[in-house]
């Protein structure tokens, strides 16, 4: 059974950091893309992150580009997101996903693309 579970969510200070895990079971993902996405009240989700399963290559939205980074830990089966120099507009609920598609490239922000999703993980940036 695929699962996907987010933790490392919280409360941090304008321009702080904060890194958030993606643990997988039920597959190995270091041969499968690993998307993050976003969703803050009253807006649509959003793709930010994606790190692809063929070659590890990245997408960023521009929005994240510079202050987030993705990385994988295959010894654990998971992924983190690493947000640097948050914004109160980062606020949001963060989830990650998979397409399940082995060895697959990213299609960033794709949500018709996703088959599986975590819980998600609320993370507040305060001003």
């Amino acid at each position: 059974q695929v699962q996907l579970v987010e933790s490392g969510g919280g409360l941090v200070q304008s321009g702080g950091s904060l890194t958030l895990s993606c643990a997988a079971s039920g597959f190995t993902l270091d041969h499968y893309t690993i998307d993050w996405f976003r969703q803050a009240p009253g807006k649509e989700r959003e793709g930010i992150l994606c790190i692809n399963g063929r070659d590890d290559k990245t997408l960023y939205a521009d929005s994240v580009k510079g202050r987030f980074t993705i990385s994988r830990d295959n010894a654990k089966n998971m992924v983190h997101l690493h947000m640097n120099s948050l914004k109160p507009e980062d606020t949001a609920v963060y989830y990650c996903a998979t397409d399940l598609r082995l060895r697959g490239v990213c299609t960033l922000g794709r949500t018709d693309y996703v088959r599986f999703w975590g819980q998600g993980t609320q993370v507040t940036v305060s001003s």
